[in-house]
């Protein structure tokens, strides 16, 4: 080592040879990579870390630049950036003065998140959504207890809800330590719930931060063990834009740790200012309940008298029914008398000798009527069959052969009606007016 000497150079003397050198010696280049703690400030300017899996490259992209980047820049992002290396002199900060950005696609950290969060989910990891107890007993709160995270929620539940109770667990929430540190305090509260049953709610919070400083929150191993805890779990980790793995497999997320001390318990005032509603509604329940019932009161009471009285007046109600249906038995027994006298009367008229006499006179008078009509009959068919009898005498073969004349039939009793019908010695029968004769053809005359 070369002993120091007089002329031993400033800090800020070897700064600019060292940005001579970087500027001269690189100059301007492309570097891909993924971006990292992104931060837009007031002035315009834009601040980022170019990474990749061994190491990382501060960058700072100036206003008259940054207006001329149309794509989004966001952590995880993976691009391609041109600028020239140079370093920053007050600080000694090496770092990239970009030019240019371009996207170059999803970062690789993001891609496997992705594909980490959909095994998770179809695993069913994050299918917890158990309520929560508000409030709760017992608050067991894993953060750091140096973090803003933790003033934030002890400042946000001492102005809601005073006695809460609360009980911090240290631990890491940055780093390679933290994501172990966290499942081992997750599983240490589940095995001391079982001694101390008022412990119900945990809760995993943290301040904002860059994806790196978010990173053990998507630890799987850590997300699985919310998922397994007994203790339902609330998570609040980065700002509202912020969704870790840790987020999804808790019960419930909040936005920010604020958020979180909110929703865990409610607002003192409100309850005082709802408690002090609800009274002034009861009483006025009470005092319009007690009008009501007064009125109510005065009502009976106006109605209510003596049972010596009610007595007389039911006596008297008693009599005037009695006397009614008196006279409505009376009036009954008249109106039944009368229909039972029409009734008689009515059978008087349809006795049933008087109906058997005047049937049996109708029956003489028809019989004779029936006698009378026969004879008539008779008679009228008499003469007619008389009439009928000379008709037929008159057309009668029998009145021909009184004549004089015969009928011959041979053996069949046919009508023998020309000579040639007949053989010689053949034997006939003659039919005559009266009698009949057996006759033999002898010849035949022509």
């Amino acid at each position: 080592m070369p002993p120091p000497t007089d002329s031993a150079l400033s800090v800020t003397e070897v700064n600019r040879r060292a940005r001579a050198l970087l500027e001269q010696g690189i100059g301007e280049v492309w570097v891909e990579g993924e971006l990292s703690g992104v931060s837009r400030p007031a002035s315009g300017h834009v601040y980022f870390t170019l990474k990749d899996s061994s190491a990382q490259l501060r960058c700072a992209l100036f206003r008259n630049r940054a207006r001329f980047v149309a794509a989004p820049m966001r952590d995880g992002d993976r691009v391609r950036v041109r600028g020239r290396v140079s370093l920053f002199e007050p600080r000694g900060d090496y770092q990239l003065i970009a030019e240019a950005v371009q996207q170059a696609g999803e970062g690789e950290l993001l891609l496997a998140l992705e594909r980490l969060k959909q095994r998770l989910a179809a695993e069913g990891v994050f299918a917890n959504a158990r309520p929560l107890p508000c409030p709760p007993r017992h608050l067991l709160v894993l953060t750091s207890p140096t973090g803003a995270a933790i003033r934030d929620v002890l400042a946000v539940l001492q102005a809601r809800w005073p006695q809460a109770k609360v009980t911090l667990i240290a631990v890491p929430v940055q780093g390679r330590e933290a994501a172990p540190a966290l499942i081992a305090a997750l599983g240490l509260l589940n095995r001391q719930q079982a001694l101390d049953p008022n412990q119900d709610v945990i809760l995993i919070t943290r301040g904002g931060g860059s994806l790196e400083d978010l990173w053990a929150f998507n630890d799987e191993h850590l997300a699985r063990a919310i998922f397994h805890s007994r203790l339902p779990v609330m998570s609040a980790v980065g700002h509202e834009v912020d969704t870790t793995l840790s987020d999804l497999a808790a019960d419930v997320r909040a936005p920010t740790p604020s958020a979180a001390a909110e929703m865990l318990v409610p607002d003192r005032r409100e309850l005082a200012r709802r408690l002090t509603g609800l009274e002034r509604q009861l009483q006025r329940a009470m005092q319009a309940r007690l009008e009501r019932e007064g009125q109510r009161l005065d009502h009976l009471r106006a109605r209510l008298r003596h049972p010596g009285e009610v007595l007389g007046q039911k006596r008297r109600t008693l009599m005037e029914l009695d006397a009614r249906l008196r006279r409505a038995l009376q009036v009954r027994l008249a109106t039944e008398r009368r229909q039972l006298a029409h009734l008689q009367r009515r059978l008087s008229a349809c006795h049933p000798q008087r109906e058997l006499a005047r049937g049996e006179q109708r029956l003489s008078r028809a019989q004779a009527r029936l006698e009378q009509a026969m004879q008539r009959e008779v008679a009228r068919q008499r003469e007619r069959l008389v009439g009928l009898a000379r008709q037929l005498q008159a057309v009668s073969p029998l009145a021909v052969l009184g004549r004089g004349y015969a009928i011959l039939q041979d053996e069949q009793g046919q009508v023998v009606r020309r000579a040639d019908d007949t053989q010689p010695g053949q034997a006939l029968t003659a039919r005559l007016g009266e009698g009949r004769l057996q006759v033999e053809v002898k010849r035949r005359l022509k």
